[in-house]
């Protein structure tokens, strides 16, 4: 009975550790340390010590907040870095497996029989701790090691996917307001013109048929406005539930700056840049992780079927029929593998498929990540020469609009000369917003091709303003 007496407080003492982490450590393996923080901020590189944004800024909303709110509301995000924090759990799982496992066992039974009923109460204790597995164990931790790196890496893909989306929705709630602002002055341009044509009328020096012309005009005129008001409460409805917030949060957008400028190294050398975005991309690190994890879980696969040497050790404790019985035992167990039915080999041969899998996997993705800079590069090359055409296409399509408008007014041209110029204008003034809406969305995709989109775009584009 003291035998008892003494196992049972440790019981209750080991049970204790078992049962409430902090009785030993919430995170004994500091896994969590592994962990960045959850923000916005940190999620890009931006440590300014700053919270996560929850609400609109009281000044305009320029890219940077844009992108702020989405990273912060977003669930993805949340999402990614819970994914992150399995793994890292996943690791402490299997550093777990150096350590010793101990294991308490107490039981009273009834035992009944012909002559006489029997109450057997027993306790042990048992230590088990394995102290050779060929190599099982680090190659455990080192897949789970492997699988963290991989998950922290698609966490940053993530992150810049995000970035550049709220990026594209932002600009393109821009450019459908610049839109409603070139269809407003489009259409008191027509109705000017439609002046013009009825005071010609009156005055007996214009024909109906010029009157009908400018009308038209002016109710098209009209029509194009309402629709790229339209156009512009939707951009931005599908903005503020980009940020998190209801569709019907009003928005108010900081302006674009008076002329857009390519970054100093932006002309550099294409292969650079390709091989600066096979170092870069965090999907292809991710995807080298993942390979790497398959070769650890290869090692895992074929330690399995390899000898194994556990220490067991343990006192125990027994009390039958008013006899007490007190024992304790310590050895080593050595585990050799015979035969499984050519289990192990199946599970070598499954690893190594996958790590072939996981081979091709990357090679792909290289090959990728050569056509995305490739086909960014050239669309900004496209649309930074498409930016300085369309800025010279306005210049000119605004004086001839001014010389037609005149030349009408003084009775020397015609309506149709007018409203062709007059539409001309217009059509520049979209195609110099397209212009300015491709040369943002392109610059930040290029960033994003080469894994390097951050807060440093946004930074430079303010520098502009």
């Amino acid at each position: 009975m003291q035998a008892y007496i003494r196992i049972f407080p440790l019981f209750l003492a080991l049970t204790a550790i078992g049962m409430v982490p902090n009785a030993w450590a919430a995170d004994p393996w500091r896994t969590e340390s592994l962990l960045p923080p959850m923000s916005a901020s940190s999620l890009v590189g931006k440590e300014t010590g700053q919270p996560c944004a929850t609400a609109l800024p009281q000044t305009a909303l320029t890219p940077q907040d844009a992108v702020d709110l989405a990273l912060c509301n977003h669930p993805q995000t949340r999402e990614v870095w819970a994914t992150a924090r399995v793994q890292a759990a996943l690791l402490g799982v299997a550093r777990a497996g150096y350590l010793p496992g101990i294991d308490g066992r107490v039981a009273v039974m009834r035992n009944f029989n012909d002559t006489a009923d029997v109450t057997q109460r027993t306790a042990a204790l048992s230590l088990s701790w394995l102290l050779f597995d060929a190599g099982q164990r680090a190659a455990s931790v080192d897949n789970a090691q492997q699988l963290l790196d991989a998950a922290l890496a698609t966490r940053d893909a993530t992150v810049q996917s995000l970035f550049l989306a709220a990026l594209q929705t932002y600009y393109n709630a821009q450019a459908t307001q610049a839109a409603v602002l070139a269809a407003s002055e489009a259409e008191r341009s027509a109705q000017e013109s439609l002046s013009a044509a009825e005071l010609r009328y009156q005055v007996g020096i214009a024909t109906p048929a010029d009157r009908l012309q400018a009308q038209t005009a002016a109710s098209q005129a009209r029509l194009n406005r309402q629709r790229a008001e339209g156009d512009a409460r939707n951009a931005l409805g599908a903005l503020a539930n980009a940020l998190g917030f209801p569709a019907q949060t009003p928005l108010q957008l900081a302006a674009l700056p008076a002329e857009q400028r390519l970054p100093q190294d932006f002309q550099q050398n294409l292969d650079a840049m390709i091989a600066a975005a096979q170092v870069r991309r965090p999907d292809l690190k991710a995807a080298e992780a993942q390979l790497q994890a398959a070769e650890a879980s290869i090692a895992v696969a074929r330690a399995q079927g390899r000898p194994s040497l556990a220490l067991a050790a343990g006192p125990s404790w027994q009390r039958t029929d008013g006899v007490s019985s007190n024992g304790s035992s310590i050895g080593v167990v050595l585990n050799v593998p015979i035969f499984s039915g050519f289990e192990n080999t199946y599970r070598v041969r499954s690893a190594e498929a996958q790590r072939d899998n996981r081979v091709a996997q990357r090679d792909r993705l290289r090959n990728q990540i050569t056509l995305d800079v490739w086909r960014a590069y050239q669309s900004l090359t496209t649309a930074t020469q498409t930016l300085q055409t369309t800025r010279d296409l306005l210049a000119s399509a605004e004086q001839s609009a001014r010389v037609a408008l005149g030349r009408y007014k003084a009775g020397v041209g015609n309506v149709l000369d007018l409203l062709s110029a007059q539409s001309a204008l217009a059509n520049a003034r979209v195609q110099r917003i397209q212009a300015e809406l491709d040369w943002n969305i392109y610059r930040a995709t290029l960033a994003q091709s080469m894994g390097a989109l951050d807060y440093s775009l946004l930074q430079a584009a303010e520098e502009q303003r």
